[in-house]
Parts: C-alpha cells; sequence; structure tokens
C-alpha cells in the first residue's frame, strides 16, 4: 500500500506551508494505491477526519476549498478502473481529466496510452497534488488546467468526469456543457456512485463496480459506482435537450 510520506505529526498550517501546497501534501498524505486501482500510487489521506477537519478549521479560514484531492472517490476509481480496462477508449487521443482531484483517472488515461491529458481543477492544492501524483507515476505528457473549463472547448477527443453530481447547481451547469461537448463528436465518460444530481434518464450505464470507500466519508464500506456515457443522438440527429439534475 504503500509508505509514510510524512512522519504522522500534526504539522502547524503556516503561511510558509500554505504557499507551497506540495510540501503540506507530503507531509499530510501517504503513499497508497487506491483499492480498485492498484496500479497507481497517490499521494491520499490515510484516515479522513483528521486532514478533511484542519483544512476546514485552518485552511477554511482562508478561502480554501476542502481536500477533495486527497482521497481517491469513488467515482473516479471506477472511471480510472474501466479506462485501464479499456485503453481503447482513450490510446492515442487527447484528453480532459475534468474536476480531476488527485489526478487519478488522468494518469489512468495516460497509462491507458492517452496521447496527452490535461487535468482540470481550481483548487491550488489540487494542482500541486496532480503534478506529485503525475510524477509519482512517470505519467509525462499530463498537464494542469487551473482555470475553470466549464463551457470551454479545447480540442479535446475525451472527457472524463469523476463524482460531479453532488451540487445541483453544478451538475445542471456541468452536464449542459457534457452535453454540448458529447453533440460536436467529443467522448464523454462519467463515474458516478449514485450521487443525487445524475441525470440517468439522459445516460447509459456501460459498467458498474463494488468500490471500497471509507465510512467516514460515504457512511458505506462499498460503493455501488457505474460509469455512464451521455445516450446516443436521437433519430434526426438532434441531441437529448439538457435539463435540470434531479434527485434520484
Amino acid at each position: 500500500m504503500g509508505h509514510r510520506a510524512g512522519d504522522g505529526r500534526r504539522h502547524a498550517v503556516t503561511p510558509r506551508v500554505i504557499a507551497y501546497p506540495a510540501a503540506f501534501i507530503r507531509l499530510e498524505t501517504r503513499l497508497l494505491s487506491p483499492p480498485l486501482v492498484p496500479e497507481i500510487t497517490l499521494h491520499l489521506a490515510e484516515e479522513s477526519l483528521p486532514i478533511w477537519q484542519r483544512t476546514e478549521e485552518e485552511l477554511g479560514e482562508i478561502g480554501l476549498a476542502p481536500p477533495f484531492w486527497a482521497f481517491a472517490w469513488a467515482g473516479g476509481q471506477a472511471l480510472a478502473r474501466y479506462i485501464l480496462d479499456h485503453p481503447e477508449t482513450v490510446r492515442g487521443k487527447r484528453v480532459l481529466d475534468f474536476a480531476s482531484g488527485s489526478g487519478l483517472v488522468g494518469i489512468a488515461a495516460r497509462k491507458a496510452g492517452a496521447a496527452h491529458v490535461a487535468c482540470a481543477d481550481i483548487d491550488p492544492f489540487a494542482h500541486a497534488a496532480i503534478a506529485l501524483n503525475a510524477a509519482l507515476n512517470a505519467a509525462d505528457a499530463v498537464t494542469v488546467l487551473t482555470t475553470d473549463v466549464i463551457g470551454t472547448r479545447g480540442g479535446w477527443e475525451v472527457v472524463l468526469a469523476g463524482d460531479i453530481a453532488y451540487e445541483r447547481d453544478l451538475a445542471t451547469r456541468v452536464f449542459a456543457w457534457l452535453e454540448t461537448l458529447h453533440a460536436e463528436g467529443v467522448q464523454v465518460w462519467i463515474g458516478d456512485p449514485g450521487r443525487s444530481y445524475l441525470p440517468r434518464d439522459r445516460l447509459e450505464k456501460v459498467a458498474e463496480y463494488a468500490v471500497p470507500v471509507s465510512r467516514e466519508l460515504e457512511d458505506a464500506e462499498i460503493k455501488a459506482t457505474s460509469v455512464w456515457r451521455p445516450r446516443p443522438e436521437r433519430a434526426g440527429g438532434a441531441a437529448t435537450s439538457p435539463r435540470s439534475g434531479h434527485a434520484p
């Protein structure tokens, strides 16, 4: 499973550490392999609550986001597993890993033969985590996009998105964008463990996995997690119209 990147003590969150997110990540994580994707090693939180509480209490005071980058979420694990098992999905293609977090899905795409991978996230700590994890896995041709890419067209041939349907307004915005890309010929693949705002009626399920997760984060030890893609266009070439996300 890996070795400790830090020494296990509680380190003070100083302005110096905040200025150097990579140092914070090395101190507060271990090198671990996600259960469903043992081929990849990441800087991950060994325990969920301590790092989450610390970022909420200390880093949150200066407006930093919760440490989503410190966990291998179920949707990302399922999507990474699918890509590694079906490398033809990304082989030789330009790929976007949207809301990348740790970079798990993007790293899997590069290992599966993607020509180039862009990992997009708006959290500066995720930027550092992606860079560290890509280097750790010898995943070259992986770049980090630091701006909000929703609504943009970056020349990608494949867009991968894990765990993006947990908040209504965000899900509505993201899925409208993904459907636009899909209508333009971009392949879109989504990993989701049953989040409330996944628009299932506009998607088709292509795979399902039982993903080991932290009970502290998910209130479960195993999450049934699926890989989805937009449904084929309707007869006559009209794409499915975007609608708001809905609870199951």
